[in-house]
């Protein structure tokens, strides 16, 4: 499979997801939720932020083209917490330590569909992102593609995005570098998601991001296109349908293609499913499992099954 539609499948990927709150899912076992209703979660215990006390999650990227039915392609878990500012001098309103949000992503190649197309990925990103205005502040990577191996970082200062690429195999290598301005809020293909969680969303509703991403900057249109029931991890939700145009000319990828995205449609707009539609085929992305941690200094304490 060639080099572009391994980057299509970890962009993707990483687009794709966002983290869920736990106060949903402990509230919707306690209810007693059936899959047969459609679940709406009581404004009083929305908490955009509810991530930053520490999720994990985790989701499956299925495969399918023509007679080719669907097959395993990737795991990947994506976690949000709290860390110490970049600015550890730095101060809140009302006096409080300020604090970064550090969000990170894990996407790795699984099963049958690696073997037959002799496809070997994994890729890891951690984005660092100012809370308040919610734009980030720097994004490392580190990608493994077969024997190939690149990691970068990105830092935001200033209006300006400064990217610097090197090669571990080969230190001596000089490295790619790259820089670019920018204007007002800027995120990356991590953050995008969780400021997306952030918007008010409706049908018909259209917004423009921001994203940095290898150095450039792009505009992203997004528009809200669909509402409907869907059955999933959390029972069966109404959800909304997101279009984010990340193809064509000047856009983040190359080439046709559609990138969708369902999130629940509450306060809460937890991401439960995308599909990538390529020449290549389609990539059906499902959440499967949550992983909670009550606090940032506890690990896995509490684990969650879908199905």
């Amino acid at each position: 499979m060639k080099t572009q539609s391994r980057k299509l499948v970890v962009l993707s990927l990483v687009i794709a997801i966002a983290t869920i709150g736990s106060s949903f899912v402990f509230a919707q076992k306690a209810a007693g939720t059936s899959h047969s209703s459609v679940t709406r979660i009581p404004s009083d215990n929305l908490r955009s932020n509810a991530f930053e006390n520490g999720e994990e999650l985790i989701y499956v990227a299925e495969f399918s083209r023509a007679l080719l039915r669907k097959m395993d392609v990737a795991d990947f878990r994506f976690t949000a917490a709290r860390e110490k500012a970049i600015d550890s001098d730095a101060r809140q309103e009302g006096g409080d330590a300020a604090y970064s949000l550090k969000l990170t992503g894990d996407v790795s190649s699984k099963g049958f569909f690696s073997k037959i197309f002799n496809v070997r990925f994994r890729e890891q990103v951690e984005s660092i992102v100012e809370p308040v205005s919610f734009t980030v502040q720097r994004t490392k990577r580190t990608e493994e593609h077969g024997k190939r191996a690149r990691t970068s970082e990105a830092v935001y200062d200033r209006g300006k995005v400064f990217w610097t690429e090197r090669d571990p195999n080969n230190p001596s290598r000089t490295p790619r570098t790259a820089s670019t301005s920018f204007s007002g809020q800027v995120q990356d293909v991590l953050s995008a998601i969780y400021y997306l969680r952030k918007q008010p969303l409706a049908i018909g509703k259209s917004l423009e991001l921001t994203i940095g991403d290898s150095g450039r900057v792009y505009q992203v249109p997004v528009r809200v296109v669909e509402k409907k029931r869907m059955k999933t991890i959390l029972g069966r939700v109404e959800a909304l349908r997101l279009d984010a145009e990340i193809y064509g000319p000047n856009r983040m990828l190359d080439g046709e293609g559609q990138f969708s995205i369902w999130v629940t449609n509450d306060g809460r707009r937890i991401p439960v499913s995308a599909r990538v539609k390529t020449e290549y085929g389609t990539f059906d992305i499902t959440l499967r499992k949550i992983i909670q941690n009550p606090t940032p200094r506890e690990f896995l304490t509490k684990t969650i099954d879908g199905g």
